[in-house]
């Protein structure tokens, strides 16, 4: 089963992307609607909230008064806090038993209004953000919703900023032309990394690196991916971010690389490896043997390795990561290195011989310079 959290603010275009994927086959869960049914007539919920505000919110047939509702906690930051510390677990487990209900094979997508404002982007395989600008929406709740501008300007503001959703984003669907425009968007979506990386996932297939490697410029927003995607797999083995390390070129700064994010987790212990295994590989993370995996999304390769904390050959990992950060002269060499390698293997039916050059240049010239920096800050810091 693969699963993904869809958000956008409100009059971003998120329920227009909703039906579509329903339609194309999609299993939709609705966090709206669950909020809704969780305080229904009878629910403990309904009476929880009771408790918290008071009969004052029933209305005459003993449901909720949303607007009576609204008007207790629209404005306050405190008592909005206190409303969802009843809800969102309530929407949460429902949730989770819905999709506990879909087939193997299914695609679920959690529609989430407030899935960055709760801090739940790390908890799904992918997540779709819909973005219009801040104007646009607020000219379509203005002309849709009936709403006046002030209402609107308000609804805008209690939800989280653009930039917060942006960075949760692993797919960001732009809804700034005709429907059709975002329909077609999200058709593509849908044939060219949601079938493919649920199929991938049902299958434990993952998705090598392409070959012959394409050096890039480094692009700014590979250690924001990088963040993402550690998040996602520390919340899968229930370990906290700071366990997973950003590795290889694409976390270096300046140094060409292929698209391919490079990731550690490190555990405790090497028994817990085997453990780690099996959970990473539901997350969408398919093991390659002996602690080394790769993701499943089409749209992502990653390769992931799993070592024991401490050990030599994680530190060694990142003194070269934090190495080629430092030292100009060495980022340069290594990317020249890279390029000629690249040359000379292009033929090469695999990247076995392009690998084994690196790591021949890495035990002659890599590992004695790397040796000399570490030495030289030992100086400097004693």
């Amino acid at each position: 089963m693969l699963s993904i959290a869809l958000t956008g603010g409100i009059a971003a275009g998120k329920s227009l992307v909703a039906r579509r994927l329903r339609n194309l086959g999609a299993t939709i869960i609705d966090s709206d609607v669950l909020a809704r049914e969780v305080v229904a007539p009878g629910t403990s919920g309904l009476a929880a909230v009771v408790d918290a505000f008071g009969r004052g919110i029933l209305a005459p047939d003993g449901g909720l008064d949303r607007p009576a509702l609204a008007a207790v906690v629209f404005g306050d930051p405190v008592q909005r806090d206190r409303l969802n510390g009843i809800i969102h677990p309530l929407v949460r487990a429902e949730s989770a038993r819905l999709a506990a209900t879909a087939a193997p094979d299914a695609i679920v997508v959690h529609d989430i209004p407030l899935l960055v404002e709760t801090g739940r982007e790390a908890a799904f395989q992918l997540v779709v953000v819909v973005e219009a600008p801040a104007e646009l929406r607020l000219e379509r709740m203005v002309s849709t919703r009936g709403m006046s501008r002030g209402e609107a300007t308000a609804r805008l503001q209690a939800q989280a900023p653009d930039h917060r959703r942006r960075a949760a984003a692993d797919v960001l669907l732009l809804n700034t032309g005709t429907p059709q425009d975002l329909l077609d968007q999200v058709d593509a979506l849908w044939r060219d990394r949601l079938v493919p990386f649920a199929a991938n996932v049902s299958a434990s297939r993952p998705v090598l690196a392409p070959w012959p490697p394409q050096l890039l410029t480094w692009d700014p927003s590979w250690p924001e991916q990088a963040a993402r995607l550690g998040a996602r797999i520390a919340a899968a083995v229930g370990l906290q971010p700071d366990a997973v390390d950003h590795l290889g070129s694409t976390a270096v700064p300046g140094l060409i690389a292929a698209d391919v994010v490079d990731l550690q987790l490190r555990v405790q212990q090497q028994a817990a490896i085997d453990d780690v295994d099996r959970q990473l590989g539901t997350a969408g993370f398919p093991t390659l043997g002996s602690g080394r995996h790769a993701g499943a999304d089409p749209g992502r390769p990653v390769r992931l390795h799993v070592r024991e904390e401490g050990s030599q050959v994680a530190a060694t990992a990142l003194a070269v990561r934090n190495w080629l950060r430092d030292d100009p002269k060495a980022r340069e060499d290594y990317g020249q290195l890279k390029l000629r390698l690249a040359a000379e293997h292009a033929s090469d039916p695999d990247a076995a011989g392009y690998a084994a050059a690196k790591a021949e240049w890495f035990r002659t010239v890599g590992a004695p310079a790397l040796q000399r920096w570490q030495l030289a800050g030992e100086h400097s810091r004693g």
